[in-house]
This record gives C-alpha cells, sequence and structure tokens, in this order.
C-alpha cells in the first residue's frame, strides 16, 4: 500500500482525508507543525505528501523548500490560498501539484492516483539511461549528471526532462506533457509546464533567454536538442 504524509494542522479535515483516504487503501499519517515535517518524513518514507501552506512554525513554502533536496516523490499542495502568485512560487519550490481548499475527496484522491501513476510509469520503462555529450541521465536512480556534477532535479523536473530527452529532435506538445507528466489534460492556462521548463533550463546551464539546448516551439511546445550538450 501507498503511504500518504498529511502536513495539515486543521484536525477536523485532517481526520476526513485521513479517513477517506485509509478507506481507498492507503496508509496515511498526519503532520500539523511544520517545524515537524522533515524528521517525520524521514522516519515514515512517505510515497506522497499532502502539504498545507498555512502552518504553525515553518509555513508550507518553508517545508517544501527544506524536505525537496532529500525527498523525491510528488508533493500536492493542498491550500485555501488561491493566488497565482502563490502557485507559482508553490511549483518553483518543487511541488507537483497544487489544489485549492475545498476540494471534492474523490477530486483529491484522482490527483492523488495520477502522481503516483505518472511515478510508477517513470520507474517501469525499459531503457534505463540517455546519454547526449556532457549530459547523463539515470531512470532508476532518477539522476541527472551535467559534465558529471549531479543535477539537483525534483521528481517533475526529472520527469519532463526525461520525456523530453527520450523524444531528441522532435517537437513534444504541451498537451502530451500534461497528459504524461503532469497527469492531467492542458486546459490551455496552467502554467506548470512552462514553470519547470524554465526550471531546467537555468539547472542545465542553458540561456534562459535564447535557449539553445530545450527549445520552445511556440504555439506547439518544446523541442529537446541532441547535439547541444558539449562542452
Amino acid at each position: 500500500m501507498s503511504k500518504v504524509l498529511l502536513v495539515e494542522d486543521d484536525l477536523r479535515l485532517a481526520e476526513l482525508v485521513q479517513s477517506y483516504l485509509s478507506q481507498h487503501g492507503f496508509v496515511v499519517e498526519v503532520q500539523g507543525h511544520g517545524n515537524e515535517v522533515a524528521a517525520h518524513c524521514q522516519r515514515f518514507k512517505p510515497d506522497l505528501i499532502i502539504l498545507d501552506l498555512m502552518l504553525p512554525g515553518l509555513d508550507g513554502f518553508g517545508v517544501c523548500r527544506q524536505i525537496r533536496p532529500s525527498f523525491t516523490g510528488p508533493i500536492l499542495m493542498l491550500t485555501a490560498r488561491q493566488s497565482d502568485i502563490d502557485q507559482v512560487l508553490g511549483l518553483e519550490l518543487g511541488a507537483d501539484d497544487y489544489v485549492i481548499k475545498p476540494v471534492e475527496p474523490r477530486v483529491l484522491l484522482a490527483r492523488i492516483h495520477a502522481l503516483l501513476r505518472r511515478r510508477q510509469a517513470t520507474e517501469s520503462g525499459q531503457t534505463h539511461e540517455l546519454s547526449f555529450g556532457q549530459l547523463q541521465l539515470k531512470r532508476r536512480a532518477r539522476e541527472a549528471f551535467l559534465a558529471g556534477e549531479r543535477v539537483d532535479l525534483t521528481s517533475y523536473e526529472f520527469d519532463l526532462l526525461w520525456m523530453l530527452a527520450a523524444h531528441a529532435g522532435q517537437t513534444v506538445r504541451r498537451e502530451e506533457i500534461h497528459q504524461q507528466v503532469i497527469g492531467r489534460p492542458y486546459d490551455g492556462l496552467d502554467r506548470t509546464v512552462d514553470v519547470r521548463v524554465s526550471h531546467l533550463r537555468k539547472k542545465l546551464n542553458d540561456n534562459t533567454e535564447t535557449p539553445f539546448r530545450i527549445k520552445t516551439v511556440w504555439g506547439k511546445g518544446y523541442l529537446f536538442v541532441a547535439d547541444a550538450w558539449s562542452a
């Protein structure tokens, strides 16, 4: 059974979510204080974290920033804060999805299943390593190396990079990325993919203003350039 760490200080809501997810086959533990999440995560070793933003101690943004370097599983932010700025910041800090409260339990469950399916699909592929000049990708270990140095990528960033690299030289449509990596159809407004591509470019020493490694094909999607990874 998959394990979920629910980070939520509203005890009534936490009990409802914990009960609902437990009925659907998940092992759920609850943590209500931001300062305790990192230690709880190391002890419980969850497959997925549901993270509220407004917490005592470290807020959700601080928690995400703290745990992301060591936690490679999906992080789903569940919050009443609806600002686009909050959503973009959450994604920039490494969250994999952002859900606004109140949310129907079955919708939350669907989002969780989508995140876990995406992770499982990525890990079950037949090809486990890709290499382009100074860039090496290792699928099983979920690691990327550039010029011999490990690149610190979030779970979503690695999956996105793998998808683009596996289709090197081809334009990968934004709709396909949303379906396979994000786990839901593209609604025409969601900026999740754009944010993650921007992060990848920075981490992979691409030119953010005139990219030459991961190019934008306007109106279509993104193109991974196979021969752009030499010294």
